[in-house]
């Protein structure tokens, strides 16, 4: 069975419940995303839900005061992550009418975001073909194709992207992304890797 299908199927049957998951809205992902850099899913999950309670839109954020924002986020760490938030919110309001860029090189210039977080909105939102790569895909992938290379280049990260480009096949990209990265998360694990019940 070709590797986006078998990648997806388990993914089907695996995947956790999440809330980011159950939306397209790019607001939605972009915050899911930025709190998830740096926090696990467990720890970001009920953060996640109170910031948009309080913020359940792009135009509401952008009103904001800094030091609310900061206080939804108390707890969570790297605070530059929140404020980074606040000051793309209230650009996108004032140079794009409060529409979110729906193209991967347009997110790509909001401040914070990376190839990665770019990467993810791009694909679940709006299909681009675009893969993510964070230190799940990297594990996952080099040791199913016996890959050696210092992941700290961005020449591994543009190999890495290739190989997965082709992987991803005729696969939604949104769920191919989602796919990899949980199975990553759930099955191919950093110490002590479900190797026994592994599909590959």
């Amino acid at each position: 069975m070709k590797f986006s299908l078998k990648l997806f199927k388990w993914y089907q049957k695996n995947k956790r419940d999440l809330p980011w998951r159950e939306t397209k809205d790019p607001y939605k992902i972009w915050i899911s995303e930025v709190i998830l850099q740096q926090t696990r899913v467990n720890q970001g999950l009920p953060y996640y839900l109170e910031f948009l309670k309080k913020y359940p839109s792009l135009n509401k954020l952008s009103i904001a005061k800094e030091e609310d924002v900061l206080l939804v986020w108390q707890g969570l760490g790297y605070y530059k992550r929140a404020i980074n938030l606040l000051e793309s919110a209230k650009k996108i309001v004032e140079v794009n009418n409060g529409i979110f860029p729906n193209n991967f090189n347009d997110i790509l210039k909001i401040k914070g975001v990376g190839d990665y977080t770019a990467s993810a909105i791009s694909s679940i939102c709006f299909g681009e073909k675009e893969v993510v790569i964070d230190g799940n895909v990297f594990r996952f992938i080099s040791r199913l194709f016996g890959i050696k290379r210092d992941v700290k280049l961005k020449s591994t990260l543009l190999y890495f992207k290739k190989k997965l480009k082709v992987l991803m096949g005729n696969l939604n990209p949104g769920d191919f992304n989602q796919a990899l990265m949980e199975f990553g998360a759930l099955q191919c694990l950093p110490k002590n890797p479900l190797c026994c019940s592994c599909i590959f």
